[in-house]
């Protein structure tokens, strides 16, 4: 396997090379993220959507193959600010604080999704605040194409 088929991380100096697939169903949530979407998969069964997309119903077991556009505005259903600084294994630079993480809503899902909350203004960061993402200018088809949520006013 040649370097370039591996996923490395590099956290200062330090370099973690991984090996990783995330599958057919991951490949496809990634590729929709370059073009700024989010795709879940919808049971036949149930009707449950789940983000990210999974290929069987955790209460059914039935085999889910429609996948759909969800989002990409949400709600926060619980967050979490975080004040210690640390280096962010991802990017090998400190993590700025304060920062957000929460589960994310998104608009016609069933399950959350996680990921940061970039904080402007902690008095306006609740449970049920309505956000939407904030994705970079030159995605790469990885959960890193999404910097953040943001709130919206």
């Amino acid at each position: 396997m040649s370097e370039q088929e591996r996923l490395v991380i590099r956290s200062g100096e330090a370099m973690q090379p991984f090996n990783y697939a995330v599958g057919m169903y991951g490949s496809k949530f990634f590729k929709a993220l370059i073009e700024q979407k989010f795709l879940g998969t919808r049971c036949p069964g149930c009707g449950k959507v789940y983000i990210p997309p999974r290929r069987v119903c955790a209460p059914c077991f039935k085999e889910m193959n429609e996948f759909i556009e969800v989002g990409p505005k949400g709600v926060i259903a619980t967050f979490t600010i975080l004040r210690y600084a640390f280096i962010d294994p991802e990017t090998g630079e400190q993590k700025p604080i304060p920062y957000g993480y929460g589960f994310i809503q998104l608009d016609g899902a069933d399950t959350m999704f996680q990921h940061y909350i970039n904080i402007t203004d902690e008095s306006k960061l609740k449970i049920g605040a309505r956000v939407e993402p904030v994705f970079v200018n030159k995605p790469k088809g990885t959960i890193r194409d999404v910097q953040g949520f943001q709130l919206i006013d």
